[in-house]
């Protein structure tokens, strides 16, 4: 089994001993995405809806990087520190689909990396 590294600029690079996403053969694992902004390194958490977007965008440009996107998404866990805020990450996670939503599953947490409220990870197929 061979696999391909794959890292962007466009994503916050890793806060740990990992990758932001592995490719082996046609599917992608792309590990837990948190709100970090790329651009400044600072997190981008003002309320909920803005720390979901920021999520979704870094796993989009890890899907680009891969010549993948949101079409090609089969699974996605979703963690977050409180349910009473699943409905709002709920409605910007949906915007991200155009149909046929992957399977997921979505557990609260005691706690995530530098105590965001959210953190998404996601397998891709090409």
């Amino acid at each position: 089994m061979s696999k391909t590294i794959i890292n962007t600029k466009m994503a916050p690079a890793p806060i740990g001993p990992y990758n932001q996403a592995v490719l082996t053969g046609n599917m992608l694992f792309i590990s837990g995405q948190i709100c970090i902004d790329p651009a400044t390194g600072e997190l981008k958490n003002k309320d909920i809806q803005e720390e979901t977007h920021q999520v979704m965008h870094n796993l989009k440009v890890i899907l680009n990087e891969a010549a993948m996107d949101f079409s090609n998404v089969v699974k996605t866990s979703i963690f977050i520190m409180d349910m009473h805020q699943f409905g709002a990450i709920n409605e910007v996670y949906g915007k991200y689909f155009e149909k046929d939503f992957p399977a997921r599953e979505t557990v609260q947490v005691a706690a995530l990396p530098k105590f965001v409220n959210v953190e998404i990870s996601m397998i891709a197929i090409k």
